[in-house]
């Protein structure tokens, strides 16, 4: 081959492996940040450590994004191991924290999904206006005609105090609802002839004789943007929404049934609304009756997951399944067929107001032996031994396949072997994949490691230090309540010379 094609080739190669490793995320330090951030209107920024696993999960999503997003708008990295400062400014005390940046200022906290469309999405919402401006009747229909809920403020004064406030909550709940106003005369008069009003319009897909369509804000009330924001968020999801992967952050953390089927709102609205509507039959009842408790239906297979959490089966039939998970993370199961006529969901509510059902609790047996270093915890015997108040309690939870899990294991149990003496400290394991993690321990991840002091259980600890046996000692050294108690090593002895 000529040898001008060869360097030619090589260097077509290079260019491409160059290219390949060309990254679109922007690596920021304490030296270029403040200058840097301040020339971007809108800057995602990723604070992280480079042995973290949930940072090197992320990786290829943020760099996915990055790329997707290019011209639109940028993504940032900090790595917080080699660049304190920043870090410590914005208050970041784990791993990977993303914040979001206006014109170099901080906006808020990334709370969004943590996958490359997820990430797509949602900056795509903080790229556009915080609330379109609707110009004509035209443009308001289509707006309101979407699958999701829509706020509309209307206003013959548009920029004024009023609109300003409007702005304010549509800035701060952009990244979950979507926003517009108007000032055209025909729609303000139809929908308040005050001049400045805000109505939330629910998805026409969802309309149902049980509640309206529409909800205005109080016509007696002041509009501020605080209130605005409680309106919205008391009012835009009804007696019973659909729970989907983008609104679920919105709809869970409260006491909130929900009834799993198949939901498909493109290709069966009619049965997915059919079953939502024998829900909202019952639920409203209870509404009426001042019960306190949320409502929602979603996809069984979307959320198998959270089916299977509830010790239920998801390809068992074409009936809802139905189960309740209040925010103390308690979850109780309707056993109960779903019936057409709505009353075994009726009963099962009932029962649940009248504290009548027993809690569900997903749960491994209670070993027959638990006498090793580290003790086996599972759901039936947590509070036996966690909450013990006599005990401090250092606890990992884990998942079998968790390869970090199984490094980690050989160190666990030396450190539990070093404190086998000590009455005052359990160094203690769970599988929170076979077992319920009780509130107000939070696992998203593994292992995740809490330590839970004598005296005050309901605040446990997120341990966040180092993974040596030196490194739990230390930590113990400083947080136990009492000093522990390290059984050290025996030195081996010295073998005697022999006499020659």
């Amino acid at each position: 081959m000529d040898r001008r094609l060869v360097l030619c080739a090589l260097f077509l190669l290079g260019a491409a492996a160059s290219t390949a490793r060309a990254s679109d995320v922007l690596e920021l330090t304490d030296d270029n940040f403040e200058k840097v951030a301040p020339q971007h209107s809108i800057l995602l920024v990723e604070f992280f450590a480079p042995w973290c696993g949930h940072c090197k999960k992320l990786a290829p999503e943020y760099e996915s994004a990055a790329t997707r997003l290019k011209g639109t708008l940028s993504l940032a990295k900090v790595d917080c191991t080699a660049n304190s400062a920043i870090c410590n400014k914005y208050g970041v005390s784990g791993y990977p924290t993303l914040k979001i940046f206006r014109d170099g200022e901080e906006s808020g906290s990334y709370d969004g999904p943590r996958t490359a469309d997820g990430i797509v999405s949602t900056m795509k919402k903080q790229a556009g206006p915080a609330s379109v401006d609707l110009r004509s009747v035209e443009e308001f229909e289509k707006f309101i005609a979407d699958k999701d809920a829509a706020v509309v403020g209307f206003f013959r004064d548009l920029y004024g105090t009023t609109h300003s406030e409007f702005l304010k909550a549509a800035n701060s709940l952009r990244e979950n609802f979507r926003f517009a106003h108007t000032d055209e005369d025909e729609l303000v008069n139809k929908y308040d002839s005050n001049g400045e009003g805000i109505v939330i319009f629910r998805p026409p897909r969802l309309a149902n004789k049980f509640e309206d369509a529409t909800v205005s804000f109080p016509a007696h009330e002041k509009i501020t943007s605080t209130k605005i924001k409680t309106f919205i968020q008391e009012n835009i999801f009804g007696i019973c929404p659909h729970m989907t992967e983008d609104n679920r952050e919105q709809i869970q953390g409260k006491d909130l049934l929900v009834a799993y089927f198949d939901v498909d709102y493109d290709k069966n609205a009619k049965g997915s609304n059919y079953w939502r509507n024998r829900v909202m039959m019952v639920a409203k009842k209870f509404v009426d009756a001042g019960k306190t408790l949320k409502y929602a239906i979603a996809d069984r297979k979307a959320f198998g997951h959270d089916v299977t959490e509830l010790g239920l089966d998801a390809n068992a039939g074409d009936l809802p399944l139905v189960g309740i998970k209040t925010a103390q993370g308690e979850k109780y199961v309707m056993q109960e067929e779903f019936s057409r006529d709505g009353k075994a969901l009726e009963r099962f509510l009932q029962d649940y107001f009248d504290g009548k059902l027993k809690r569900y609790l997903k749960s491994e047996s209670i070993p027959e032996n638990n006498d090793g270093p580290v003790k086996v915890v599972v759901a039936e015997n947590f509070d036996e031994l966690v909450n013990d108040e006599s005990k401090d309690v250092l606890i990992e939870f884990y998942a079998p396949w968790c390869g970090h899990c199984k490094n980690l294991e050989p160190k666990y149990k030396e450190l539990g072997e070093k404190l086998a003496l000590d009455p005052n400290i359990i160094i203690a394991k769970m599988d929170a994949t076979a077992n319920d993690v009780p509130s107000p321990y939070e696992v998203r991840g593994f292992p995740t490691i809490y330590f839970a002091p004598a005296g005050s259980k309901q605040n446990p600890k997120r341990y966040e230090g180092g993974r040596e046996v030196s490194d739990f000692l230390s930590y113990l050294k400083k947080e136990a309540t009492n000093p522990p108690i390290v059984q050290e090593d025996e030195k081996p002895k010295k073998k005697k010379k022999q006499e020659l």
